[in-house]
């Protein structure tokens, strides 16, 4: 289970009484899509349906609500300047008090969703790797940390999968379909192989690797020869943002990051609640 099931599990079980607000219709503008859900207590809340405006008068409506025992209620709301927002569209928005039988309902629908989120191998853990899985673990993606240097995995504060393995390339192989191969080793030839064994694929949604301009080109001209297939897909590398010549091990982190969540979920719409904030927050 990732923290984001673990939230959203400890969420419904230490707040009794929850109600879920669903956005079920926009009409023009609106700061989230159909279908987004967020869910208050009476000290806690989790999600988000866009903040803002929308987001106070929702959060304090269902307070109101589970103060004066109401089990639903819809509201409908003009994001115009009369509440202090500008985004000119309409929202409605459903508002549940959820019994045990609904909370299992949920957990179950986010359990299939978690289960669902896409994978990021982070090939190699040294100070870049590290400082990736760091920004990844709050991201909706199931980040596996993979090194064959046990010490250096050790150091590894971020809460993701950390794998130990000799063979890395074999969990390349393995992978689901659709994953996205960070590949940052400490071994140059080792980067190589893996980078191969990702692009020999031909299913993955993104395939990096750090280095430069030059090892990019040599890399091309060792998978022609190494590989049947001679029309080579299009990965990248160097990765990160070529303008910023930072080379702090987080600020290279941060770029990949943006590049990897680009590639993962282009043209996809999630209005699922892969962003809940985790934090228990008094409102």
């Amino acid at each position: 289970m990732t923290k984001y099931f673990n939230g959203f599990n400890n969420f419904l079980n230490y707040n009794k009484r929850v109600i879920q607000a669903s956005i079920v219709r926009t009409i023009g503008s609106s700061p989230r899509n159909s279908d987004t859900e967020m869910f208050i207590s009476e000290t806690d809340t989790l999600g988000t349906i866009g903040g803002g405006q929308l987001e106070y008068l929702v959060i304090n409506h269902s307070k109101k609500m589970i103060a004066e025992n109401i089990k639903k209620d819809i509201l409908k709301i003009s994001l115009g300047p009369e509440i202090g927002q500008c985004c000119g569209g309409k929202v409605e928005v459903s508002l549940l008090e959820m019994y045990e039988k609904d909370k299992c309902l949920a957990l179950n629908r986010f359990d299939k969703k978690d289960k669902n989120l896409p994978h990021v191998y982070v090939m190699g853990a040294g100070h870049v790797g590290r400082a990736l899985a760091l920004q990844l673990q709050h991201l909706p993606v199931r980040c596996v940390l993979i090194d064959s240097r046990v010490d250096e995995l050790a150091k590894c504060s971020a809460d993701v999968e950390t794998r130990l393995s000799a063979i890395p390339e074999e969990d390349i192989k393995s992978a689901p379909r659709g994953s996205a191969y960070v590949i940052l080793t400490h071994d140059h030839a080792l980067d190589f192989i893996l980078c191969g064994a990702a692009l020999d694929r031909h299913d993955a949604k993104y395939v990096g690797m750090i280095g430069s301009k030059t090892k990019r080109v040599k890399f091309k001209k060792w998978y022609q020869v190494n590989y049947d297939n001679n029309l080579i897909r299009d990965f990248t590398c160097p990765i990160g943002n070529l303008k910023n010549q930072d080379k702090r091990p987080s600020i290279i982190a941060s770029f990949v990051a943006a590049e990897v969540i680009d590639m993962l979920f282009a043209n996809v719409n999630l209005s699922e609640n892969y962003d809940l904030n985790l934090n228990k927050v008094a409102v």
